[in-house]
């Protein structure tokens, strides 16, 4: 297994893996992340077997500290010196499911935004994730009315780095 940032010739796996893990309401399509990785492809994190895709998280740079609906579609609000790491999708395939590799992915994201002296982590969740998200340092913030991508209801969860022990 490999883990390293995307570039554009990834494009294609990437839509595919996020076709397969999220309903249509709510998946990216392929020209959103050929947008994504024009302006933030080094805060996509793949993990390979091989040459397969099995798994990314992604997201970009902010100094807004909560997470919106635009941020999903205008990948031009990142900037590299921002004080947030924004999680927008946290994917792997679900023959995969299970194994720790979006642990994995996750925990490599933390320590990148850590020492890229970020402030934090922020990501929204459905409610049946928070337990997921919280044992890896995230506190639920509770229902957000700043996301309802794909008409769903989102807990926003953060992680900062001053709380962590």
């Amino acid at each position: 297994m490999i883990i390293r940032t995307a570039t554009i010739h990834d494009l294609d796996q990437i839509a595919a893996v996020e076709g397969i893990c999220f309903p249509p309401q709510e998946a990216a399509g392929r020209e959103t992340f050929r947008e994504r990785l024009q302006y933030y492809g080094n805060h996509f994190l793949l993990l390979l077997d091989g040459e397969r895709l099995i798994a990314f998280v992604d997201g970009f740079v902010t100094d807004e500290p909560d997470l919106t609906d635009e941020m999903y579609e205008r990948p031009e609000m990142h900037n590299e010196h921002g004080r947030w790491q924004m999680i927008f999708g946290v994917n792997t395939l679900p023959e995969f499911r299970g194994n720790g590799y979006a642990s994995l992915l996750l925990r490599e994201m933390i320590r990148r935004a850590g020492e890229e002296k970020r402030s934090g982590l922020v990501l929204t969740c459905k409610q049946v994730r928070i337990p997921f998200y919280a044992r890896l340092g995230f506190r639920d913030e509770g229902l957000t009315d700043k996301s309802v991508h794909g008409g769903a209801a989102w807990n926003q969860m953060r992680l900062m780095f001053e709380e962590r022990s």
